[in-house]
């Protein structure tokens, strides 16, 4: 004889919808971690804004940058002009098609910035953009706005 049970017996479930809630959960803040890291790699200058910059990729590139009082940085350590330029040199012969993110002060002397790309150019480098920052990221209205 069978004698059933009182409870009745329900098969196991497993939910995954509460799992995967919490999967996209975990993705969006990995991601929104990784973008906020932004591995800067020239010294703080004082950018001038502009209009017209756009955002590009910093992966693989070299940073050269002048300081307001027009001493050239590679990457964050200072060097003098002559020094940039063997350095640069050793940099094209193992890499060619390298990107160069050009970083001048605001207030440095438009000469030095004309000087580095000189010595960029002798090097054989022509994948130069001059990094600047966006006049929304400084605050400044758009020309077609008007203040308050």
């Amino acid at each position: 004889m069978r004698v059933t049970s009182p409870v009745p017996h329900k098969k196991a479930r497993i939910e995954i919808i509460p799992l995967i809630d919490v999967m996209f959960f975990l993705l969006a803040s990995f991601m929104m971690v990784s973008l906020s890291q932004v591995h800067m790699k020239g010294i703080k200058v004082n950018l001038p804004t502009g209009a017209s910059g756009e955002t590009q990729s910093k992966r693989d590139y070299i940073s050269v940058s002048v300081d307001s009082n027009g001493n050239p940085y590679f990457d964050k350590q200072m060097v003098t002009y002559e020094a940039l330029t063997s350095i640069l040199g050793k940099v094209h012969q193992e890499n060619p098609d390298a990107k160069v993110f050009v970083r001048g002060d605001r207030d440095t002397v438009h000469g030095n910035v004309i000087r580095v790309l000189d010595i960029l150019r002798s090097q054989g480098f022509y994948k130069i953009a001059f990094e600047i920052k966006s006049q929304a990221a400084a605050g400044v209205p758009s020309a077609g706005t008007t203040g308050p």
